[in-house]
């Protein structure tokens, strides 16, 4: 049962296998040297007149471009707000003050009162929550360090 089996006749696909895999393993093994072909023409062609390679500049032109130069959409905006004023989208981490009464941290805000929190120790992962409102310094209801509610506008 040799050879290609005729539509009435059932082949098992072992009896078949080292005749496939020896057409795939031909195929494969010539494109694999033709594509290995080209790779060696174009290192070769890559080499100068006196045989030694030639090196391409990837920032070839006007140099290696800037972050303003290939920034798109809303970082572009943000980098053009940001020359413009500090901070304008409160993208920074606010500066933290002494805490105390005179000197209290200053939580920015849009609206008359905000949630604010505080982490009491350095090393605690409990955050205490707390409504801010405008006006006077308010305490941390745990440690009693002061916050203070500022209102901010938006950059737009």
């Amino acid at each position: 049962m040799k050879g290609k089996p005729s539509p009435g006749n059932h082949v098992s696909f072992q009896s078949l296998l080292p005749e496939v895999l020896l057409s795939v393993v031909g195929v494969m093994s010539s494109r694999l040297l033709c594509g290995a072909g080209a790779v060696a023409t174009q290192a070769l062609s890559a080499r100068g007149p006196n045989r030694v390679a030639a090196v391409h500049s990837m920032a070839s032109g006007g140099g290696v471009p800037t972050d303003d130069d290939q920034a798109t959409g809303l970082e572009r905006e943000v980098m053009k707000a940001a020359r413009k004023g500090p901070d304008p989208y409160n993208i920074l981490a606010p500066k933290a003050a002494a805490g105390t009464k005179e000197d209290p941290n200053l939580v920015p805000s849009i609206t008359k009162k905000q949630i604010a929190g505080c982490i009491c120790k350095g090393d605690d992962s409990i955050v205490i929550l707390f409504w801010l409102h405008k006006g006077e310094p308010q305490r941390c209801p745990s440690c009693g360090t002061h916050y203070k509610l500022v209102l901010h506008q938006l950059a737009h």
